[in-house]
């Protein structure tokens, strides 16, 4: 199964960035290709939410679980959609300064033609993704992201 791995340094708190990852209902505002989000339900350790991706006329629906281990880890489990499998993990240690984010994905596509002519798209648009989180970061607790750093 093809993974993507990033780690990044952030000058904000695990606590920062656990928040803004488990904000699933508002990544629409600030996730490319993020059509719309669902939360179907939500407590302090679970969620299940749907996603709806858009580029030019193409739609698809993902729907995950969220498992959320305040504040060092977040599960993504894959339910539904239009892949054999997409899920992810956040980790997120404190350092001196702030934290380190650290993003995994594994994805599997129904058609493994497609899954050998999307991987390498894939891997460019997950870390446009990533990304964006750094600048929503950026937007919601300051502009000290200067010193953010790709690690991986």
């Amino acid at each position: 199964m093809p993974g993507i791995r990033e780690i990044r340094l952030m000058p904000y708190s695990a606590e920062q960035m656990f928040d803004l990852v488990a904000d699933v209902a508002r990544y629409g505002e600030f996730l490319p290709w993020v059509v719309a989000t669902r939360v179907r339900s939500d407590s302090e350790t679970e969620m299940v939410a749907d996603m709806l991706v858009g580029f030019n006329a193409l739609r698809e629906k993902f729907t995950s679980r969220v498992l959320k281990h305040r504040p060092d880890r977040i599960e993504v489990i894959y339910i539904d959609g239009p892949m054999r499998d997409l899920d992810n993990v956040w980790l997120f240690r404190p350092v001196e300064g702030g934290c380190e984010v650290e993003f995994h994905v594994d994805f599997t596509f129904r058609n493994a033609v497609f899954e050998k002519l999307a991987g390498q798209y894939f891997d460019r648009a997950f870390r446009k993704m990533v990304g964006a989180f750094e600048q929503r970061a950026a937007q919601l607790y300051g502009s000290n992201s200067s010193s953010a750093t790709s690690a991986a």
